[in-house]
């Protein structure tokens, strides 16, 4: 765990507290990239937590939110934290939720009882901070204004700027309930993952983000594309922008210019 926290840079905190654990997000989200190259190497999903920080931590790697929530919560126990695993569905195009066990999100409850969190931190862009679980009113942060919604049937609906971004089941899971969702989004054609490659992290300006041979800067509001010239060029993208060394780079559904 040692490790991990240097991996995101940061300095085992005297107090589990809700500060401390703003501090964790926000330096995972800007070091740990979200990415999804497993699917397209053919790497198997293996959620267990040796496995989980096996890639994040000794393999300097990404993933998404299964990977990345899914160690978080390690970390997040070992430094004091309890650490609930909640099950969610995305909305997707026209309000249409997606497959149960779509998204792993984590009910997170410091050690000296200040409140309880929605930490985050394999969402891609989502918010920076964790959200206030118990609040139903506007919550600001960098990426906009949050909102926690309770539904008809007890789960709640996160929105963002208005718009829905996913419902939760707020009864606790285990990291093996995921194993059905993490198969089919690493499988399906039918899953955005299974269809194009994509990695991408926060940073202090904005957001970075590489797809195919197409490099995407946001600094300050302002979007910047970037075509890479040939596979070198990407491979370097990967090594300089995300810390990721590959030897090769992963085939892309959409063609080596998609």
């Amino acid at each position: 765990m040692d490790a991990y926290l240097r991996r995101i840079g940061a300095d085992r905190p005297q107090h589990a507290d809700a500060a401390a654990l703003r501090d964790l997000q926000l330096r995972h989200l800007r070091t740990v990239p979200f990415e999804n190259l497993s699917v397209h190497f053919g790497e198997d999903i293996v959620l267990e937590d040796k496995a989980l920080l096996a890639k994040v931590v000794d393999g300097r790697r990404g993933g998404f939110c299964y990977e990345l929530n899914g160690a978080f919560a390690a970390l997040l126990r070992d430094l004091g934290y309890t650490v609930t695993l909640l099950e969610g569905r995305v909305f997707g195009d026209g309000g249409r939720l997606g497959i149960p066990y779509d998204h792993l999100c984590l009910l997170v409850e410091p050690a000296d009882g200040s409140g309880r969190w929605l930490a985050d931190v394999g969402f891609g862009d989502h918010a920076h901070h964790p959200l206030a679980f118990d609040e139903r009113g506007d919550q600001t942060d960098p990426a906009g204004t949050f909102r926690i919604v309770e539904t008809e049937f007890g789960d709640i609906d996160l929105h963002r700027d208005g718009k829905p971004q996913f419902r939760l089941a707020t009864r606790p899971r285990s990291l093996e309930d995921f194993r059905a969702g993490a198969w089919w989004h690493r499988t399906s054609p039918a899953s955005h993952f299974t269809q194009s490659v994509v990695c991408s992290r926060l940073t202090e300006e904005g957001r970075i983000t590489l797809s195919g041979h197409k490099l995407v800067v946001t600094e300050h509001g302002e979007r910047r594309e970037q075509p890479l010239a040939d596979d070198a060029a990407v491979l370097a993208a990967y090594r300089e922008h995300f810390g990721l060394e590959l030897d090769r780079l992963p085939p892309d559904p959409r063609g080596a210019r998609g």
